[in-house]
């Protein structure tokens, strides 16, 4: 592996399953976003992979989002024209591929997991919980003690395959491929 680079490891089950529990919703994040630090706006901010207004309009990051039924050049050429674009993905025959820009913060506490093979889910605490009698994150808002970004896998992802590598502590890369597309053949249709 080359300098710079280090694999993450892909769970197949959320170690913390309830933290997104409470949802996101669009007069909340401008009210916080409004209130937050540089860290805080560079996490969520415009272009940002865990930003809420990332697709132009208001979607909770908590949700799953269907990223490979669109296509990136149409949802993303705003951002791509303003140059605040931090996320890229593509296809090609073989697989899928996400690139984001890390918020800079906890890239540590990074977490890479699939719900059900149906649900990639990247997530980080980047602020530890201030309420003493909190045991965890999830009993506050998640907002304020990390990031999520939630995306529905496609049907022919092979999710058992999946790598994640961030690059230079700032490049998160996430290469899902398809399943072979091997047709089985039928009994009886052996013969030409």
């Amino acid at each position: 592996m080359m300098a710079g680079c280090r694999q993450i490891d892909v769970h197949l089950e959320d170690r913390t399953p309830h933290k997104w529990i409470v949802p996101l919703t669009e007069e909340v994040f401008q009210a916080f976003l409004s209130k937050g630090n540089q860290a805080i706006r560079k996490v969520f901010g415009d272009g940002s992979f865990f930003s809420p207004m990332l697709f132009g309009k208001f979607f909770d990051p908590s949700d799953a989002f269907p990223l490979w039924e669109f296509e990136a050049d149409v949802l993303l050429s705003i951002l791509r024209a303003s140059g605040n674009n931090q996320v890229d993905w593509t296809q090609n025959d073989k697989e899928y591929v996400l690139k984001a820009e890390l918020p800079g913060v906890g890239e540590d506490s990074l977490q890479v997991c699939v719900e059900k093979g149906k649900i990639l889910e990247v997530s980080g605490q980047w602020k530890q919980s201030t309420d003493p009698k909190a045991r965890d994150w999830k009993s506050s808002h998640w907002w304020e003690h990390g990031f999520v970004r939630r995306i529905e896998l496609p049907e022919n992802a092979d999710w058992k395959k999946t790598e994640v590598t961030v690059k230079n502590d700032i490049i998160l890369e996430i290469k899902i491929p398809m399943k072979s597309s091997t047709i089985p053949t039928r009994r009886g249709d052996d013969s030409d």
